[in-house]
């Protein structure tokens, strides 16, 4: 049996749509084969909420009066990257205050989103057209223009579990990691993950509408360090890290619950993400990777006490879950850094949302599964030394309205010189965008 996302729809719309979470569909799997829940179910809602330390959000903060261009912006001691245009910033979730490593970028998003002010400091060299140099004072949502999340790297499909074999304790974005395999730790939401729903990315692609943070976002690429040719286990799902999401949304109609700065002592800044990915239940091949349970995913574990963090072992979720792992003949205490409670709740809600008929599937007009790979970056210190190409024109025509002589003008929207009226006055020596030499020689 195949069903297309529109007629799914059509069913959410006249309420008919049969809607179940992943931890639901996995208990349906008990007694029904993957035919059975294809033709039965119709949508099935995942989840995760972890920190996602690659999220961050674009800000334009308006124009002032007179207008500045913003080169250098501070946000309640936050840099704020402002290499953008004249008042747009990109806050990065990881950015630390100047004054207390604790507190950075992500108590910045989750403030504003609270409707918080936050004290803005910005300064430019000052130009023609922008010639304020200095601007201060306070600024939250409803003042600003625009503010949208822009994640580069969400919900990691099956990250590996951490432990430490040192002497000592070490801190990562794992958290703390005791020494002698005194801990192990891990980060997905297993049988509810979205990723590890959808292992092939067969419905999840460029366009997929989600839930983030609390309100509706879109899958928008790959995220970072996306690779597919990763091993796989006899259930077809990745036993490393593999797949990721670049993620977007309008961060005025999110709700912090979903959204929480967080700090990993002597690592950083980071921030806890909730994403909620549908499934539409297309065909068999969907509904049995749907109804995989945590005992067939599994994930490796790494020593993270060690050069490379080598891998030394492998688990499935289950025994994560459990609160032990073994590790040499040891019992060893797990713990996620991942919320399932709150990863349960965000698959509830969005189930909620198709229910009511709040929440139309889409069709991904781009599935990610072209071969990807993920590269070290290796030290080159030998190379050929960067030079400059010469420069040729881009027949913008910026040049042609300062020319009095008619010797610079656009014909068929090129760039056209006309030697012989040209004086050498040189009005228009200084204006080439791209740098061109202006009068030309010929």
């Amino acid at each position: 049996m195949v069903k297309t996302i529109e007629q799914i729809n059509e069913k959410i719309r006249n309420g008919k749509a049969v809607v179940l979470t992943a931890e639901e569909v996995v208990q349906l799997a008990k007694q029904s084969s993957p035919k059975e829940i294809a033709q039965t179910v119709d949508v099935v809602t995942t989840a995760t909420f972890a920190p996602m330390c690659s999220s961050g959000a674009f800000i334009n903060f308006g124009h002032t009066t007179p207008p500045m261009r913003m080169e250098k912006i501070d946000l309640s001691g936050v840099e704020v990257y402002g290499g953008l245009a004249a008042v747009d910033g990109y806050i990065g979730a990881t950015q630390e205050s100047r004054d207390d490593k604790s507190f950075g970028g992500a108590h910045i998003i989750e403030a504003l989103i609270n409707g918080e002010d936050l004290y803005l400091r910005a300064s430019g060299k000052g130009t023609d057209c922008y010639p304020r140099k200095y601007f201060e004072g306070y600024i939250n949502k409803d003042m600003i223009n625009d503010f949208f999340l822009f994640n580069p790297r969400n919900a990691y499909q099956n990250y590996a579990a951490a432990t430490n074999s040192s002497e000592r304790t070490i801190y990562t974005y794992m958290g703390k990691l005791l020494p002698n395999y005194g801990n192990v730790t891990y980060s997905t939401s297993g049988e509810l993950s979205p990723l590890l729903k959808d292992p092939k990315m067969l419905t999840i692609g460029l366009g997929t509408k989600i839930f983030l943070c609390g309100a509706e976002g879109y899958v928008v690429w790959t995220g970072t360090q996306f690779r597919n040719n990763v091993k796989v286990n006899e259930n077809e799902i990745p036993i490393s890290a593999a797949r990721t999401l670049a993620v977007i949304g309008d961060a005025k109609k999110m709700n912090s619950r979903y959204l929480r700065a967080a700090y990993f002592k002597n690592y950083g800044v980071t921030l806890f993400v909730g994403i909620g990915v549908p499934i539409p239940i297309l065909n068999e091949e969907i509904a049995y990777h749907v109804s995989r349970a945590n005992e067939e995913i599994e994930t490796e574990i790494k020593d993270y006490g060690k050069p490379g963090k080598p891998t030394i072992g492998q688990v499935n979720y289950a025994q994560l879950r459990s609160g032990w792992v073994e590790i040499n003949g040891k019992r060893i205490k797990t713990s996620p850094i991942s919320s399932l409670s709150m990863a349960r709740e965000i698959a509830s809600v969005l189930k909620n949302w198709i229910d009511e008929g709040k929440f139309l599937l889409t069709q991904p007009v781009k599935l990610f599964n072209e071969n990807y790979t993920v590269k070290g970056l290796v030290e080159k210190t030998e190379g050929k030394q960067f030079e400059s190409k010469k420069l040729t024109c881009v027949d913008c025509g910026l040049c042609v309205s300062l020319c009095s002589f008619d010797a610079l003008a656009l014909v068929n929207n090129k760039f056209t010189f006309f030697a012989e009226r040209c004086v050498m006055c040189g009005m228009c020596s200084d204006t080439c965008p791209v740098g061109v030499k202006l009068p030309p020689d010929e």
